[in-house]
């Protein structure tokens, strides 16, 4: 049993990149003036690589990452060469009535932040309906 503390220090020293399966796309949202605004952590990742999309009340947001890490020693023989490629994607139903025109994102330093309209709840009327007494 040995063997597996020492794997899980061999890539846990910082050469993978962070887009790995814990904790991606941790979520935060808040209101701020009237707004939604959800912060997602998407470290390492790219713009161009961050798909948003929103079908039936859904937003869904996809990412995906590839590197291709190389370590040569001072000759310029590789000593290690990893390569890693990956995707994720998470929904959060956002109503029915949400439009894409309303929806703003944008990515800085590893969080992408969307802000949505804060959209009231129209609660149904309900239309009475009478049984007659015979």
């Amino acid at each position: 049993m040995m063997f597996m503390p020492m794997m899980r220090s061999i890539f846990d020293d910082g050469f993978m990149p962070s887009f790995r399966n814990e904790g991606i796309m941790k979520t935060d949202v808040s209101e701020e003036n009237g707004r939604y605004v959800m912060k997602i952590d998407m470290p390492g990742v790219k713009k161009d690589d961050i798909r948003l999309s929103l079908k039936d009340g859904n937003l869904t947001i996809s990412a995906s990452s590839d590197s291709n890490h190389e370590e040569k020693d001072k000759e310029g023989h590789v000593i290690r060469q990893e390569r890693y490629a990956g995707s994720c994607s998470r929904s959060f139903y956002v109503g029915k009535d949400m439009k894409e025109e309303d929806i703003h994102a944008s990515l800085k330093d590893g969080v992408l932040r969307i802000e949505l309209p804060k959209k009231e709840d129209t609660p149904e009327v309900e239309e009475k309906h009478y049984i007659e007494i015979e």
